[in-house]
């Protein structure tokens, strides 16, 4: 969690600082997160985003960026920046990321209390 003390970054015009109230990470995410963006040097953003499609109608989608977009939401989470669009953070709201490495149905994921029904892959969601 961000300590209270934790200077906001400096934010590009548009884009909004949120809390962990939108998304939060387990530690075992946020570690995963920060050693991707070490590893790939993709970007030091992990955007989620909410898409349409997948078998239960939408889907979660991640990747890394080195930009953020106006509209954007920020959230510092475990020490990982994590980038949310505005229409995806209505979907998103009190989400948890978690993160496994274990052999059989490992990899990150969400707990979304939005969702009404998932499918057992845990990639997508309704509403």
């Amino acid at each position: 969690m961000v300590s209270e003390n934790h200077q906001a970054p400096e934010l590009p015009a548009g884009v909004r600082l949120g809390n962990e109230k939108l998304v939060l990470l387990t530690q075992a995410a946020g570690e995963k997160v920060l050693s991707l963006i070490a590893r790939d040097n993709e970007g030091n953003y992990l955007r989620l985003a909410i898409t349409g499609g997948g078998c239960n109608g939408l889907s979660y989608k991640m990747k890394f960026v080195d930009k953020l977009k106006k509209g954007d939401i920020l959230v510092i989470s475990q020490g990982a920046q994590v980038v949310v669009d505005s229409k995806s953070a209505l979907y998103l709201k009190g989400t948890h990321l978690d993160y496994s490495n274990k052999m059989v149905s490992g990899g990150f994921k969400f707990s979304n209390p939005n969702a009404k029904s998932s499918c057992s892959c845990g990639e997508s969601f309704s509403i």
